[in-house]
């Protein structure tokens, strides 16, 4: 069956996207969200490495996804696997969270495939309301959808395990590479700027954010050219200030990340007024 994918900004919750998708040879690389990935398989399944353990989500299964996250995505059967997904951002589902009165600042889902036929039917609602643009359908039932979420599956997030110092040296490496996305540094300067050795840097590195620092400046250049066709940048020039060689250097990882090729992905940005979901 042909693979197709739908990508559009949400008509009425801001800071959250959307996608309905049908895959059968794509593979997500291993990567990360800024915010929350949340969806419901229709048909088929989806199998994805989640921090190092295998998954399997079969049609009627919800996934949650939390942020900063390492997971990757393929099809776990020979016929690919069809889904609905939403993408709150931190603020939207901590505000939703606080409303409710709930003892955590920042929610985690400590399950990522959850068999919840109330939710599935509700995120089915809603994903559906939002794509025919009904705002005000959509904002109720996405609102109750992630109420309904946080009230059944959330938790409060783990307390991180690494060493003081390997915490500071990678908050610093971090910094260093949000500011350094054309022209980054080796990894011998990237320790060197920070006080650490590489290797140990290279060890606190992927213990805090499960990927090495090469595969995540590649998450935020993609994050960063999110952003800029978000705005209206053309593709060729944001290839160029997010630091890719070229184009199809940016159409390569942006795909294998988010979904869609970039210039769809510009045009869902661009019919967020309208409530239209594009086509690709």
């Amino acid at each position: 069956m042909r693979e197709q994918a739908h990508f559009w900004r949400h008509p009425a919750v801001p800071e959250t996207d959307l996608l309905r998708a049908r895959y059968v040879t794509h593979r997500f690389s291993r990567h990360v969200h800024d915010g929350y990935a949340i969806g419901l398989i229709v048909a088929g399944v989806e199998e994805f490495d989640y921090r190092g353990t295998l998954h399997r989500a079969a049609a009627g299964e919800v996934v949650l996804v939390n942020p900063d996250a390492v997971h990757t995505g393929q099809a776990g059967t020979p016929g690919g696997w069809a889904y609905r997904m939403l993408y709150p951002s931190v603020d939207a589902l901590a505000g939703i969270a606080a409303e409710l009165g709930a003892p955590y600042a920042t929610p985690h889902f400590p399950e990522q495939v959850v068999r919840d036929d109330a939710v599935a039917a509700l995120l089915a609602r809603a994903h559906q309301a939002a794509e025919r643009g009904d705002a005000l359908a959509a904002s109720t039932l996405s609102r109750t959808l992630f109420a309904r979420l946080l009230t059944r599956h959330a938790a409060p997030k783990p307390v991180a395990v690494l060493p003081a110092e390997g915490r500071r040296a990678v908050r610093e490496a971090l910094d260093l590479l949000h500011e350094s996305l054309v022209d980054p540094p080796t990894l011998d300067d990237l320790a060197g700027a920070v006080g650490a050795r590489p290797f140990a840097l290279l060890r606190a590195f992927k213990a805090a954010t499960g990927l090495p620092p090469h595969a995540y400046l590649t998450s935020l250049r993609v994050r960063q050219a999110r952003r800029l066709l978000q705005s209206g940048v053309r593709p060729a020039q944001v290839a160029a200030e997010v630091g890719f060689t070229d184009q199809a250097h940016l159409n390569r990882h942006f795909k294998r990340i988010v979904g869609v090729p970039p210039a769809a992905y510009q045009r869902a940005a661009g019919t967020y007024k309208t409530g239209d979901p594009p086509t690709t």
